[in-house]
């Protein structure tokens, strides 16, 4: 019997459109921190972009409801009934936007959200504004719908905020999107209605520009911050903004794989085209549970932000105790984005040169068995982010680690 024939053998090349796409630096630095894990070493894993608290008991039992119900069959391409309600009622109660049901669709996470609304509407060429630093999907789903990213650094000066100036500058005959992120991955940087009001003025002087909105973490915000989401600010707008959230996060569903966005009516039903040979329905069980999420109590809401801002004020103060380490605080979400510049060009006790932000986090995972992510998977430099979604026993440890392994550098 002939051997079986290797795709390579047989000339297999992947598709241009995925050709400068890789799987994500951040599951490929997660996957090793786990095989370390294996090894036995004492790995603290401070990479994923999910909480630690469990999915509360009401959301679950919604699901199991549903189970009991025999509710396992197919829904509605994009969204029961019930649960389009549920988020047509959120929007209103909590974002003061109002939303037709046929305006309103659900997919297998908020980031098939993104890929439906970029595959529906980017044609060859098309540009979307993205504030970097930037979630790492975003470029990489612009590109496999064949558009252009338009990466715009925001500094941490600016508190990683994109400027009118930067907007107006960015935007050509060819833009097709602006994508804003707020609070953001990786930052935790927000926009308050009095910083979003310049952008927003930008837009309105384009028309051409339509304005996608990720507001998937507007439930983690700290001090006195006030959320707010531009099609409240703006209705003018409305017409060309996609506002995408979903249940992840807020509710730690990570895992049930539901988001949701509110948009224009035509944009929504271009999405369903793409969602309709993609994956169809998103799982009946959990819209079940989302619909139990977003009607039920959410006063659970206030007591987990608080166990998070006071994780963000532990890490903060631990990274800005580090000679060579500067952090601001952020505004929101679960995410530190530290730089470590005033590190690079150390040396580690192997003679070894810390170059870049890379080299910084890799010496980390390496000699103080603490994963972090560095920001060149983010589209800037020189900042490693740090997710404190971990207990506080273990982020004391991790700050011990960092701060021990950066005092053996040797200039």
């Amino acid at each position: 019997m002939n051997a079986p024939i290797s795709a390579e053998e047989v000339g297999f090349a992947p598709a241009s459109r995925i050709a400068r796409i890789d799987v994500s630096e951040i599951v490929r630095i997660g996957a090793r921190a786990l095989g370390l894990k294996r090894e036995g070493k004492p790995i603290i894993i401070l990479g994923a972009g999910e909480p630690d608290f469990d999915t509360p008991d009401f959301v679950k039992q919604g699901a199991i409801d549903a189970i009991q119900a025999g509710d396992t069959k197919y829904t509605a391409l994009d969204g029961t009934p019930a649960l389009k309600q549920a988020i047509q009622a959120k929007f209103s109660r909590e974002n003061n936007v109002d939303y037709a049901l046929d305006e309103i669709t659900v997919a297998t996470g908020a980031k098939q959200i993104l890929f439906n609304a970029m595959m529906a509407s980017l044609n060859a060429g098309d540009e979307v504004v993205i504030p970097t630093p930037y979630w790492t999907s975003y470029s990489d789903i612009v590109q496999i719908a064949e558009g252009v990213p338009v990466l715009v650094t925001c500094t941490a000066e600016a508190g990683f905020r994109l400027t009118a100036e930067q907007l107006e500058q960015a935007i050509t005959p060819k833009t097709k999107w602006v994508l804003l992120n707020s609070p953001s991955n990786p930052s935790g940087a927000a926009y308050s209605e009095a910083d979003y009001r310049p952008l927003l003025d930008v837009l309105l002087r384009h028309p051409q520009v339509m304005l996608l909105v990720d507001d998937m973490y507007e439930h983690i915000t700290y001090d006195d911050f006030r959320f707010v989401t531009p099609a409240a600010i703006e209705p003018r707008l409305k017409e060309r903004t996609l506002t995408v959230n979903g249940v992840s996060k807020a509710y730690a569903m990570t895992g049930w794989r539901i988001g949701y966005a509110g948009g224009p009516k035509a944009l929504i039903k271009a999405m369903s085209v793409v969602q309709s040979q993609a994956t169809s329905c998103p799982s009946s069980v959990s819209q079940a549970a989302s619909v139990a999420a977003l009607n039920g109590d959410q006063s659970f809401l206030a007591e987990r932000k608080a166990s998070f801002q006071r994780r963000r004020d532990l890490v903060v103060a631990g990274l800005n105790a580090i000679e060579g380490i500067t952090c601001r605080v952020p505004e929101g979400a679960f995410y530190t984005f530290a730089s470590c510049a005033g590190l690079l060009g150390r040396k580690t006790a192997d003679e070894r040169i810390i170059e870049t932000d890379s080299d910084f986090c890799n010496y980390l995972l390496t000699n103080a068995h603490v994963a972090v992510v560095p920001g060149s998977a983010f589209g800037l430099s020189p900042f490693f982010r740090i997710s404190y979604a971990t207990s506080e026993a273990e982020l004391t440890e991790a700050l011990s680690r960092i701060a021990r392994a950066c005092e053996a550098l040797s200039a």
